[in-house]
């Protein structure tokens, strides 16, 4: 059995933007992205034979990071319209019958990294599937065992791949990120490390602490400018370790708590037919009614 972990925040971000005639629910509210994120999980359901599924949401936007850097992503800026799709998300994805997590505290790629934790090596689970492009959630590929999946471009990441795309084994995505800073989630990274630099350095020595401080020490073929790396990295050493935090996901122990035990809890079941119904009648998603291909039987 395969378990799909869904980032239904993805999802419901990729939906409301998508450029396609907009959704409209009852009382004129903007519904594309719920209507996106239910279409995809269903052709997940449908289409992928996916049988195991758990979703999770960012509830709320700001998290714990929000304190640890004061640039970390936030819902400032955000269209009111897209903040108020998330608790019906959350809705639909329960009135569909299956797992979510609505994060308050950690965000959802923090459930999912629990998640995985969680499930990866129960005997019953063949493979786990994280179902998002996001680079940050790299860091959960475990060869083949556990693997991404951009569901978009119809792209799998095992190590292999994760090593092609990134320049680095998945352990080492937190330290890369720590060097070159990430745009989406609002850290800048260290002056003067570029994607290729870092990779280069973390290919040979894994971790931020295993990098020589002196660069004459280093034993990284073709890169240039090793020196300037070198002292950028000791004069912010206490922002790469920062930083690298920001982009370590966390699991239960860290505080990321999911209250499924059992990866039966996240076998689907199909919709539950009243309660899908009255979903779809609630928001004025008429066309939505009876687009489910399963009922649940009870």
């Amino acid at each position: 059995m395969r378990l799909h972990l869904v980032d239904a925040t993805y999802e419901l971000f990729r939906a409301h933007y998508a450029p396609r005639p907009p959704v409209v629910g009852r009382d004129g509210i903007p519904l594309s992205g719920v209507s996106g994120v239910v279409e995809q999980l269903l052709y997940l359901l449908r289409e992928e034979g996916a049988t195991h599924v758990g979703c999770a949401t960012d509830h709320v936007i700001e998290s714990f990071r929000n304190d640890m850097w004061p640039g970390y992503k936030s819902s400032a800026g955000m269209p009111p319209e897209l903040l108020a799709q998330f608790p019906i998300v959350e809705d639909a994805i329960r009135a569909l019958g299956l797992v979510v997590w609505p994060m308050t505290d950690f965000e959802a790629d923090d459930a999912i990294a629990a998640a995985c934790a969680r499930f990866r090596d129960d005997p019953s689970v063949e493979q786990v599937v994280v179902c998002t492009p996001d680079k940050d959630m790299a860091q959960l590929v475990d060869d083949a065992r556990v693997v991404l999946l951009d569901r978009r471009r119809r792209i799998v990441y095992d190590e292999p791949a994760v090593i092609e795309k990134w320049g680095v084994h998945p352990a080492s995505i937190p330290d890369w990120l720590a060097l070159v800073g990430d745009s989406a989630d609002g850290f800048p990274g260290l002056p003067g490390w570029g994607s290729k630099s870092a990779a280069a350095v973390l290919f040979r020595y894994g971790s931020l602490e295993g990098i020589p401080a002196r660069a004459s020490d280093w034993s990284v073929p073709s890169l240039r400018g090793g020196p300037a790396l070198a002292a950028t990295l000791r004069e912010h050493w206490d922002e790469a370790l920062l930083f690298r935090s920001l982009a370590r996901l966390r699991v239960e122990a860290d505080g990321a708590v999911i209250p499924e035990r059992s990866v039966e809890e996240l076998r689907w079941q199909g919709a539950p037919r009243a309660e899908w119904r009255a979903f779809c009648d609630a928001w004025g998603l008429d066309r939505l009614r009876d687009r489910p291909h399963r009922w649940r039987v009870t």
